[in-house]
């Protein structure tokens, strides 16, 4: 078969590595990919939000499946277009991406559903969202409605933290993402990424995750997209993956079809696990980033029928095996990340780095330029390694790192810090 995979970040370097992995794959395309995924793929320069572009390379490279990556083409219906063309895609459909391209929508599904979510109001004014907010007390969580790339979250500890993100979010800083704002409850618990594999009307969980978000150790710091990632999650027992297939997940899927845009593709549910139970926080349409690099080295069984049978509606009795062992991931990000950074900078000692037992190095904002890898984004790569235990993933994941030099970057040093001791600062 010839796939095509669109993106150009981590998440979609786990893709390929694992894609490419497949007998199946003849010859495996990516647009527009980054300089690790050229070692995976036939990287092609191609603008993804051109759909047009997209099904006229899709025609004339004979592309049977196509396995999109990022939230904003789906958002933008990029498979809705490639399926009208008659070319066989992965991931949601733009009604069903709602479920992330709009946080009102999803919150007012589960308010609807009886989904288990935290108590929120919606506003396209400041004055109001204030005035709810004083009412409400902190902490309390501001939200952009729309796609802002991560960037459109604020857990405010204070009511002028609150009041400062709205003035933010309704004075144009995360652009048409923030248009209408969710203002929703703090929830306390432990926060968990909870995978599953959609066909429209059946779903079969996959590995969970936990992801790091604010960028400094011991969650000090801005949100960021992300900087690091074990799996499995702690905590998320067997009886609790039960409890959110059965109070969450179903009950959306069904709401999905109900309303004519049945969920085809990987949903990932952002959880907080509370002292009454497990609550969504909200829903993505992709694979995270960096949780699904864990998720593809702990993955045994082949990706890609797994994602042809979500496409094809027959996941009912399809299977995946997954490794016992741990993953964890760490991101190294140019400083400054997630406010203003440079790009350009030069990174070296990736083979040493690579050459580490488990480990495996996934590339997201890089390029290559004059036989030289250089930063080329905000988070720039991915130092991921499996273990026998998360501290022993942790060990060779941070080896890795210390081998890496690139001093224009930085990264945290205490993913999985949950799960075991954390690692020391170099001297």
């Amino acid at each position: 078969m010839n796939i095509l995979l669109l993106g150009s970040g981590g998440r979609e370097h786990a893709l390929a590595w694992k894609i490419a992995a497949s007998p199946l794959v003849e010859r495996l395309y990516c647009a527009p990919g980054n300089a690790g995924i050229v070692q995976e793929a036939e990287v092609v320069d191609l603008a993804i939000a051109d759909h047009r572009a997209v099904i006229a390379f899709c025609r004339a490279n004979k592309i049977d499946f196509v396995v999109v990556g990022p939230e904003g083409p789906l958002c933008a219906g990029i498979v809705d277009d490639l399926e009208a063309a008659g070319i066989k895609a992965f991931g949601p459909s733009k009604a069903a991406a709602r479920l992330e391209g709009s946080k009102g929508f999803t919150k007012d599904l589960c308010k609807a559903n009886n989904i288990p979510t935290a108590a929120y109001e919606r506003f396209s004014a400041a004055a109001p969202a204030k005035a709810y907010v004083r009412k409400k007390g902190a902490p309390i969580v501001i939200k952009a409605d729309g796609l802002a790339a991560g960037k459109g979250v604020v857990v405010a500890m204070t009511i002028e933290e609150a009041e400062a993100a709205l003035d933010m979010i309704f004075g144009g800083g995360v652009g048409e993402a923030g248009a209408e704002v969710v203002v929703e409850e703090f929830l306390r618990g432990e926060e968990v990424s909870f995978f599953i594999l959609c066909d429209g009307e059946n779903a079969i969980p996959l590995a969970t995750a936990q992801d790091h978000k604010r960028a400094f150790d011991n969650d000090q710091g801005p949100n960021t997209g992300g900087m690091g990632a074990y799996s499995p999650a702690l905590g998320m027992t067997p009886e609790l993956s039960r409890r959110v297939m059965d109070e969450i997940v179903h009950p959306t899927l069904r709401a999905m079809q109900a309303m004519g845009a049945p969920y085809k593709g990987v949903l990932y549910a952002g959880l907080m696990l509370t002292a009454e139970g497990p609550k969504l926080i909200e829903y993505n349409v992709r694979f995270g980033d960096p949780e699904c690099q864990v998720l593809m080295l702990r993955l045994m069984s082949d990706l890609l029928p797994a994602l042809m049978a979500a496409r094809d509606g027959v996941l009912k009795n399809f299977d995946l095996r997954w490794y016992p062992e741990p993953a964890l991931t760490v991101v190294m990000a140019a400083k400054g990340y997630p406010g203003s950074y440079a790009k350009g900078s030069m990174i070296e000692g990736l083979d040493e780095a690579a050459s580490i037992e488990g480990v495996e190095i996934f590339h997201a904002g890089t390029k290559a330029e004059g036989g030289k890898i250089v930063a080329n984004g905000g988070r720039v790569l991915n130092i991921s390694a499996l273990g026998k235990t998360v501290a022993e993933a942790q060990a060779r994941t941070y080896a890795a790192v210390d081998k890496i030099r690139w001093p224009e970057g930085f990264c945290r040093r205490d993913i999985g810090r949950r799960a075991v001791a954390p690692i020391p600062k170099k001297p």
